[in-house]
């Protein structure tokens, strides 16, 4: 869905990087390959920058430049042989991106990495534009963990306040007794618990015209703290829909951001929405867009930062995504042909070498006349990679 944030600034001049561009990335991994993919097609040339070489993004890439973030006479040189620069995900020094804004235009803007690195950056951002979010309190040690534990109660979740993602940096703390064996030693973040009824997610997209465009409201369903089935569109009232549109619609507008925004949200038993995260670039649980939009998340996000126009993000079938980790590959290859036999699932692979436990190594995407259809017709699929019973 398309809407206007307000009044719309026109196109500055020069803004518009248009198909022929040359687009560089921060980050090279399996959002980046997908970026790719959308660049290629639409006509684009593409940089990637990473401290590692034959990346999954690095593969579809006209340069891959493999250097540490912190080397300014690299990021230098890389900024200068792009039009727009981007990033495909957070855990990039924001002295990289400012190194890099010195040459090139970047979207989104560094500050906007700054704030949705940092959980409690993040937090005291969205507290004090308005936006509904759990009790939290900062944590700098083992005293302040029991006094904020004091005031917000038990149960809890202790977070670090950087480089947290996929469930890393975190846990729960069910008694104000279990504080005096938590060794604090790096900052954190301590937040109330959430009683949900669900976890979602929605996509938001802002143009360089203040004009937004939001995708279908994803339903996440995660297995050891990481993304393992995403449904679209979400099994969630109207009501319910709207009011994560305006909250996403919200934040991209307070950020002024130009780029593409994933809101994580809870959803409560009574249909209240709590915002739990950000993640300024394309999401695991907008993977589904690939195949059932109009527009992929990745493709609008070429858009919105090349100044372009954004696309529909109608959804075309209901869908449904299932991560494949690296435990797949636990006794041998899996079997893709038995995949490839579901003819309504695409497979994705992300061209990494070395499976492990946990690590995301491609997707499969359901297509069906309902979610529900989808969502069987993926575990059913995932589960025939290994001859085993859908998960």
């Amino acid at each position: 869905m398309i809407a206007s944030l307000g009044a719309q600034a026109p196109i500055k001049s020069g803004s518009c990087r248009p198909p022929g561009s040359t687009v560089g990335v921060m980050g090279s991994g399996q959002l980046g390959r997908m970026f790719a993919i959308a660049a290629r097609r639409m006509g684009y040339r593409l940089h990637v920058f990473s401290p590692e070489k034959d990346t999954p993004a690095g593969q579809l890439a006209d340069l891959e430049v493999a250097a540490p973030y912190e080397d300014q006479a690299a990021v230098a040189a890389f900024a200068a042989g792009v039009d727009v620069l981007t990033f495909e995900f957070e855990n990039i020094p924001v002295r990289s991106i400012q190194w890099a804004a010195a040459h090139c235009v970047v979207r989104p803007a560094g500050e906007i990495l700054h704030i949705c690195q940092h959980r409690l950056r993040e937090k005291q951002f969205l507290a004090s534009a308005g936006i509904p979010i759990a009790p939290f309190a900062p944590v700098a040690n083992s005293r302040e963990l029991k006094a904020a534990l004091a005031s917000i109660g038990t149960p809890a979740i202790l977070k670090t306040a950087a480089f947290g993602y996929d469930g890393k940096g975190q846990r729960k703390i069910a008694s104000l007794a279990e504080a005096d064996s938590i060794d604090i030693s790096t900052p954190c973040v301590i937040e109330g618990f959430v009683p949900f009824d669900k976890e979602i997610s929605l996509l938001v997209a802002r143009g360089t015209d203040g004009q937004a465009a939001t995708f279908p409201v994803c339903e996440n369903i995660h297995r050891n703290h990481i993304l393992d089935l995403t449904i679209a569109p979400a099994r969630v009232s109207a009501a319910v829909e709207q009011s994560a549109g305006a909250l996403a619609c919200a934040i991209a507008e307070k950020l002024d951001l130009v780029g593409l925004l994933a809101v994580e949200m809870f959803l409560l038993p009574d249909s209240t929405l709590l915002v739990n995260e950000l993640a300024p670039r394309p999401h695991n649980s907008g993977h589904y867009s690939f195949d059932a939009c109009v527009t992929s998340q990745f493709e609008q996000q070429l858009r919105a930062i090349c100044g372009l126009p954004l696309g529909s993000t109608e959804l075309l079938r209901p869908a449904a995504m299932a991560n494949l980790l690296g435990d797949l590959w636990e006794h041998g290859e899996p079997d893709w042909a038995a995949a490839a036999r579901f003819p309504d699932v695409k497979i994705h692979l992300y061209g990494k070498t070395g499976p492990r436990p946990g690590r995301k190594m491609g997707h499969l995407t359901a297509l069906a006349g309902d979610t529900d259809a989808a969502l069987a017709m993926v575990r059913e699929a995932r589960a025939s990679l290994t001859g085993t019973e859908p998960l």
